[in-house]
């Protein structure tokens, strides 16, 4: 097998538009490839659904970003802020990530979920309320961000007036392009983001209240269990990480039904469907793209090919989601197809804390508006669409037309 890295093309429309083709011949020519990634930088990307649930789970894998030897990852770090922005159980092993993770997984729990569903419906319905006299939506700006923005800022406590300017900054830093960002931008990005969050804590901490961020700084000072720099990257991680996949959860998945009728009549007929439906367009067309990054402890050997400590490994969950060993004819969006397995919230100990929140928020939003938007169709050619560029799939824009509803 070749190991000269494969450039992933990110600054290729049609690519990012739809990589699945790409990445169906990579698989093909073997298990595990080098790859250059979003930003230039250079990984081993593992494509095999049994590799990746396997690497998923491998203690040799750390999630510890610092453990990575790529210049260039380092140089994407923020300067000053370095060790206190990736701080967060993302980024952390055992034992560490156990304590982290703890403190915050009673905030998502299944009850907790199902206290939060009728008010994710009121929010869903009021944001509909004001496109469905017009006919017309940007079902990105206009219902897509602001559903999970509203619930986790809520969720969090961030002040109304404060989600904006806080989107607009998680944006700057996360949804970049397909090349290396400017260093120095980003440091003063995430300086920015450090001061808000320092005076978001000094406020609840002064003033506490029912949500989120008030119970960490409590377990924090009472407990002793997280140093500031830990509650400042918890604070950051829960915001972004809490309304930006699932953003492209539910544009993304509008798009995949309009893009495929026969599966879109299907749910508006049976909406009972919608559970399921959720799993196969997570499989289908994930928001992590091609995956997820893990960096090699020590010398690591995945499907025969050898990867050196300090290398970063991209686990293509993406790409795994359409193997066809696991999955059979995986270029086919079935909405019947049932629990699929897929890696979309990731496997193990990472498995992602807010999963049972973005498929409750994806049920309602993506069920809401087929229900309220009748006829709905794209607005625009499916090839004018423009999707994100870097390693988080979603459309940008998601203009669709609809029957009006004059009344409402």
């Amino acid at each position: 097998m070749s190991q000269q890295p494969v450039v992933l093309p990110y600054a290729d429309p049609a690519f990012v538009a739809n990589p699945f083709a790409f990445y169906r011949r990579l698989r093909e020519d073997g298990p595990v490839r080098r790859a250059t990634i979003a930003g230039g930088l250079d990984a081993w990307l593992v494509m095999p659904y049994e590799e990746c649930l396997a690497a998923l789970s491998d203690p040799r894998l750390s999630s510890d970003v610092c453990q990575a030897s790529d210049p260039g990852l380092r140089r994407q770090l923020p300067v000053a802020e370095r060790e206190s922005m990736v701080s967060n159980m993302l980024r952390a092993d055992p034992p560490d990530h156990t304590r982290l993770r703890r403190l915050v997984s009673r905030a998502f729990t299944a009850r907790r979920v199902a206290e939060l569903r009728p008010h994710v419906q009121e929010i869903a319905d009021r944001l509909l309320d004001a496109v469905v006299p017009t006919g017309r939506a940007e079902l990105i700006g206009d219902f897509a961000l602001p559903v999970p923005v509203t619930v986790i800022s809520e969720l969090l406590g961030v002040p109304t007036s404060d989600r904006q300017d806080f989107q607009r900054w998680v944006d700057d830093l996360i949804l970049r392009g397909p090349e290396p960002p400017d260093p120095a931008v980003l440091d003063r990005g995430w300086r920015r983001m450090r001061s808000y969050l320092t005076g978001l804590l000094a406020a609840k901490r002064a003033r506490p209240g029912e949500d989120l961020l008030s119970a960490l700084i409590t377990a924090r000072d009472e407990e002793h269990r997280l140093i500031e720099d830990e509650l400042i990257s918890m604070a950051f991680l829960l915001l972004a990480a809490g309304y930006i996949t699932t953003v492209n959860l539910i544009g993304g998945g509008i798009a995949a039904l309009l893009a495929h009728p026969d599966q879109l009549r299907m749910l508006r007929e049976d909406p009972a469907l919608l559970p399921d439906a959720i799993e196969e367009l997570l499989r289908y067309d994930g928001t992590l793209n091609p995956g997820i990054a893990r960096f090699a402890r020590e010398d690591v050997s995945i499907a025969g090919v050898d990867i050196p400590r300090g290398a970063t490994v991209l686990v293509g969950s993406a790409i795994a989601d359409r193997d066809p060993a696991q999955f059979p004819d995986p270029d086919r969006l079935d909405i019947t197809r049932g629990d699929s397995a897929h890696l979309a919230f990731g496997h193990g100990i990472h498995y992602c804390l807010g999963a049972q929140l973005a498929r409750m928020e994806g049920q309602v939003a993506i069920g809401t508006a087929l229900r309220r938007l009748p006829d709905l169709a794209l607005g625009v050619s499916p090839e004018e669409l423009r999707w994100r560029p870097g390693g988080l799939r979603g459309p940008e824009r998601l203009p669709v037309t609809f029957t009006p509803d004059p009344s409402a």
